[in-house]
């Protein structure tokens, strides 16, 4: 993948934040990896999202060396790059302060899996990182908001539980390209809505069993998974 079609795809998912109602101001970034190249590129700081362009993308590798744009990348760039080294099946990154997703995260509390909305997403419960301590927020703040998402997944599997809540932050979701990324985050505000309020309805509101969890996951991930359309045998062939 050459730098230009990075920024592309960078680009056009970050367009979709404000199209899916993710974000409010400029409260949010994707990010895209091109393993390849060692190369990903992120939302600029601050920038409107109508106002961006291709162009705009800053791209960076891994050591956090600026490649292209003389504009300042997303403050939560070192996040983003942390995700990038501990989960190597992942291509994009999404954080928001999506409304609902952001109200368990305040809350401290992980989203739990109360329906099969988010049983066809998330593998169960999206959970909520602990809080960073006084010494991780005063040292490399971002770089550390990334460790604690790194040490929350020690024996999760970020493939099958594709997002995180940062306690009293808000969350991340990652993807197989920028635009599914973004599709999970948006996933993961829709799930967080539905939770909220299934709990104010019935506090005591169980999740669903593991059964029916492992029925909706695995119909659409797993191995014998039948959602969906088969690829046309030239798909496969290729």
């Amino acid at each position: 993948m050459n730098y230009h079609a990075i920024q592309e795809e960078c680009y056009e998912a970050n367009r979709l934040l404000p199209k899916f109602g993710l974000v409010d101001l400029t409260f949010g970034n994707v990010s895209v990896f091109d393993r390849d190249s060692g190369v990903f590129g992120i939302k600029p700081s601050g920038v409107e999202y109508a106002e961006l362009r291709p162009a705009d993308i800053v791209l960076l590798d891994l050591e956090g060396r600026q490649v292209s744009s003389p504009l300042r990348p997303s403050s939560d760039t070192p996040t983003h790059r942390r995700l990038f080294e501990a989960f190597p099946g992942i291509r994009a990154v999404v954080h928001t302060h999506s409304r609902h997703a952001v109200s368990f995260a305040q809350a401290g509390r992980g989203i739990p899996c109360l329906g099969t909305t988010q049983a066809d997403y998330f593998y169960g419960e999206v959970p909520v990182t602990r809080p960073l301590t006084p010494e991780e927020i005063a040292g490399a703040y971002e770089r550390e908001t990334g460790n604690v998402i790194v040490e929350r997944f020690t024996g999760l599997d970020p493939q099958q539980v594709p997002a995180v809540l940062v306690h009293g932050h808000g969350p991340f979701a990652w993807g197989s390209s920028g635009t599914k990324a973004v599709e999970t985050a948006f996933a993961l505000e829709i799930v967080a809505e539905m939770a909220l309020k299934a709990l104010q309805i019935n506090p005591a509101a169980e999740p669903i069993s593991p059964a029916l969890l492992a029925k909706h996951f695995l119909r659409k991930h797993g191995p014998g998974a039948y959602y969906g359309q088969k690829e046309s045998a030239a798909s496969e062939a290729a």
